[in-house]
């Protein structure tokens, strides 16, 4: 039998949008309990920026100088190779902001980092090791949830439950809230390649002459990603580890001995990329935001800071009602509308940005090329500041109100 609890909100995934809502709650003095499935935050190859907007909610916060001190990787510019020359595709110091950079920081640190902080309240849990496995209902709202713990299966009586478990969201699922997919042509395979003195001086950068690598600086080590067509690892892994190797080798930068590192297909991680977004994001009694309401391409890394800003805006809007037990439609209504336009504004960017030709164009070489942003921004350099802007703060930044 199922113990009963009860709680303000119930937050489903503790990744960025998840535990920067329950921080946000808690220190506007409501009961919340973020449940994640799993035992800890350790996952290879998430999205690890940290963009101006999530650090400016950050110094808002008053938690900006401790999140800074553990160890991480500044960029103040995104560079791609375009025509074998470097170029700068993003320049962030003319931001607006306290920080003109992003911060690259493995993402399970990030993530310690404000269940940390959002424990200092005493209104705070975080449930490890928690799968939700249905949803509570009565008279057509929804009222909690039900989810198994190492301790037995718990029934979660809340307010409000909020869905922050990812592209693959068992709430969204569970909701039976519909989804719009807009499909990807490609997927990304990381890999993790040493980094040595004489590699390229990038933070991140794109390498290749097809645009067919990204390489992030962990410090001791670059996080590589190669794009390929959907679908077709499978393909790739029935042609041989060297054959993948010389493929990867004659689009990246580094020397092609280094990919000697790779010694296994273990080594190779699969990302399958989508766009896709929820028609509505609601349902009474349940709203998604972060990647369960919009899963984005990892172009200009912007999912992760897109969560903060939903988790900012959700509450902002909902904080009152929470406390004064008064959630209604209308309000989340507001939320939807309050991100729905920067959610659709990115993405519609991101479908754009990965077209590389008009149907007219006949050049080889142009067809295989960058995309055409790159090539204006490679023709036109000071696009790179508007570049800067729209990665750096997207199209509506989030501010933190004052309790």
């Amino acid at each position: 039998m199922a113990t009963s609890v009860t709680t303000g909100c119930a937050i489903v995934g503790s990744g960025p949008a998840g535990l920067m809502l329950g921080l946000l709650l808690a220190r506007a003095g409501i009961e919340v309990v973020v449940l994640e499935k799993h035992a800890d935050f350790l996952r290879d190859f998430r999205g690890d920026t940290i963009h101006p907007s999530t650090l400016e909610v950050l110094h808002e916060l008053g938690l900006l100088d401790a999140l800074l001190a553990l160890p991480h990787t500044q960029a103040p510019r995104l560079h791609a190779e375009i025509g074998g020359r470097d170029v700068t595709i993003a320049d962030f110091s003319r931001l607006p902001t306290r920080c003109r950079f992003i911060a690259f920081m493995p993402q399970w640190d990030f993530l310690a980092f404000l269940a940390r902080e959002a424990g200092r309240y005493p209104n705070f849990r975080l449930l490890m090791e928690t799968e939700v496995t249905g949803l509570l209902r009565e008279s057509g709202r929804i009222t909690g949830l039900r989810a198994r713990t190492p301790h037995g299966e718990i029934d979660l009586g809340a307010q409000l439950v909020v869905g922050a478990d990812g592209r693959n969201s068992r709430i969204r699922a569970e909701a039976e809230l519909e989804v719009e997919s807009f499909g990807s042509p490609s997927d990304v395979l990381w890999m993790k390649l040493s980094r040595q003195q004489d590699d390229p001086p990038y933070t991140m950068g794109h390498g290749g002459p097809r645009q067919g690598f990204v390489m992030i600086d962990r410090g001791d080590y670059w996080q590589c990603g190669f794009v390929v067509r959907k679908g077709s690892f499978a393909d790739l892994r029935a042609q041989g580890l060297e054959a993948f190797r010389a493929a990867v080798a004659a689009v990246s930068p580094l020397p092609a001995e280094r990919m000697r590192e790779v010694r296994g297909w273990e080594d190779v991680h699969l990302l399958s990329v989508r766009i896709d977004r929820l028609r509505r994001w609601w349902r009474p009694g349940l709203i998604c935001i972060g990647d369960a309401a919009h899963a984005m391409s990892p172009i200009g890394g912007v999912g992760v800071n897109l969560a903060i800003q939903d988790a900012v805006a959700a509450a902002n809007i909902l904080s009152v009602p929470l406390l004064t037990g008064g959630v209604s439609d209308r309000h989340l209504a507001a939320v939807e509308t309050r991100r729905g336009f920067p959610t659709r504004a990115t993405q519609k960017l991101q479908l754009m940005m990965r077209r590389r030709r008009r149907r007219s164009d006949r050049d080889e070489a142009t067809r295989s090329g960058p995309p055409a942003f790159m090539r204006s921004i490679a023709r036109w350099p000071l696009l790179a500041h508007l570049s800067g802007r729209i990665i750096g703060l997207g199209f509506r930044p989030e501010h933190v109100r004052n309790r």
